[in-house]
């Protein structure tokens, strides 16, 4: 190893160092670096978040005690860290940290990657290096979000798409996400004439991408995998739906082996995925079935011995919602959209750069505008992707303006942690999740580290 990245890791055994603008230079070095240096830059950050204390794990066991009655009620929140992801990271691990939270995760979901422009290395990277600016430490629980079979994709070359699923999860589980949502749903087909005809290809291939991550999962890691039972936006799903899920589900596992099952499951219970804008640009209001919720969770605990359901498409619900997710015993709830909402449409955000990053949206996602949408709900529905193209725009705006939009963010998180009731989780997850140390092979660029370069435990 070369005498300054033993220095580098020396340096980093520093709470103040790894607080401090070196861990900003480090991360923009494992985003915008030449190919050399971010492989570098992500190593290093890895190495450092691994001795000290915050190392990507699992919340499979969190979640099977939850199903046992072991654990009170809370709702796990699942942040889409979509937009000015190092600065967003660091404003959910700040409000985290302030209300010892330590059930909550960071996720991206298939489509994301791409229009964000975030593959799961660099994504692990930054939520890594905003952790330890931050001075979190404990489990990391990183989560690849709505792995999900294109249906029209599925149709015309089901080989071929399950292939390029199967080669995201091995990115996936190589980069650090140790928590996997197979989405299947995409394939229930409510044509059929029976529950199990209905979801067939659903359980069946849920089944066997679970024995897929199972047979390449770290060694001392069980990876939460979840699975879905209703596309977001659908039809809402209900108790009986579950049932023949489930059987297929359970049925098809044990044909393929004796492997771990999921540890919670998705369900569609009204919502849709950014919610829906009205022509004004204003949201509309959602037909949310908490009783069904309710049901959902209670039948996937009890049968199943699962942490509970999920609900998807929440992030623009009214504030006064949240709290009815944790009195329904969902285990988790996702939250993407409002978060880059808060980002578009701050008003720190120079006007400038909002409309020319609107005008990059009319002119390179022409093919999105649906005829009847206004502007506006165009606009809303298709900024999205024009993360990726802004990306290191968004990074480099200036110092005062990305702490005014962390500082909203962090009020934000802070309120739904609250509302969620996964303020003061920090104990609970620590006595059911132990990740275990992972020293990773140092890059080309650098020779192998000597085991003592830091030390555990610091």
């Amino acid at each position: 190893m070369s005498n300054d990245i033993a220095a580098t890791l020396r340096r980093f055994r520093s709470p103040a160092v790894r607080q401090s603008g070196e861990m900003d230079h480090l991360v923009r070095q494992a985003v915008f670096g030449t190919p050399e240096d971010r492989d570098q830059a992500r190593w290093l950050i890895w190495e450092i978040g691994q001795h000290a204390g915050v190392r990507p794990a699992s919340i499979h066991e969190l979640y099977l005690a939850r199903g046992r009655g072991e654990v009170r009620a809370f709702t796990t929140p699942a942040i889409n860290v979509r937009v000015l992801a190092y600065d967003s990271g660091r404003a959910v691990f700040r409000a985290a940290r302030r209300l010892d939270v330590g059930a909550v995760i960071c996720e991206i979901a298939r489509s994301e990657i791409g229009y964000t422009d975030q593959r799961p290395a660099e994504y692990v990277a930054v939520m890594t290096a905003a952790a330890l600016r931050e001075g979190f430490a404990g489990p990391l629980f990183i989560q690849g979000d709505h792995v999900q079979v294109n249906a029209k994709k599925y149709a015309a070359d089901a080989a071929s798409e399950l292939t390029a699923i199967r080669a995201l999860i091995e990115e996936e589980l190589h980069a650090g996400f140790y928590n996997i949502d197979v989405d299947t749903s995409t394939l229930v087909d409510l044509s059929k004439p029976n529950l199990d005809e209905q979801q067939r290809t659903n359980y069946e291939r849920a089944a066997e991408l679970t024995a897929f991550v199972r047979d390449r999962q770290p060694q001392d890691v069980t990876v939460s995998v979840g699975a879905e039972i209703g596309e977001v936006g659908g039809k809402n799903s209900d108790v009986h739906e579950l049932r023949a899920f489930m059987a297929g589900y359970n049925r098809t596992l044990q044909r393929l082996g004796r492997y771990a099952g999921i540890s919670k499951i998705s369900v569609q219970t009204g919502t849709s995925h950014g919610g829906v804008v009205l022509p004004d640009g204003s949201m509309a209001k959602v037909q949310l079935d908490l009783e069904a919720l309710r049901a959902l969770s209670l039948e996937a605990r009890t049968v199943y011995n699962l942490g509970g359901a999920v609900q998807h498409g929440a992030s623009t619900l009214p504030p006064d919602a949240f709290g009815h997710f944790p009195a329904c015993e969902a285990i988790e709830i996702h939250l993407a959209t409002n978060f880059q909402n808060l980002v578009f449409d701050h008003a720190r955000l120079p006007a400038g750069l909002r409309a020319e990053l609107n005008e990059w949206v009319k002119a390179e996602c022409q093919d999105e505008w649906k005829k009847g949408d206004t502007e506006q709900q165009f606009v809303y529905k298709s900024r999205k992707k024009a993360i990726g193209p802004f990306k290191r725009r968004l990074w480099d705006l200036p110092e005062d303006v990305r702490g005014a939009i962390g500082a909203d963010l962090e009020r934000t998180f802070a309120f739904l942690f609250e509302q969620l009731r996964v303020a003061d989780t920090r104990a609970v997850v620590d006595r059911h999740v132990r990740p275990p140390l992972q020293s990773h092979a140092a890059p080309r660029a650098v020779a192998v580290a000597a085991p003592d370069d830091l030390e555990a435990g610091e």
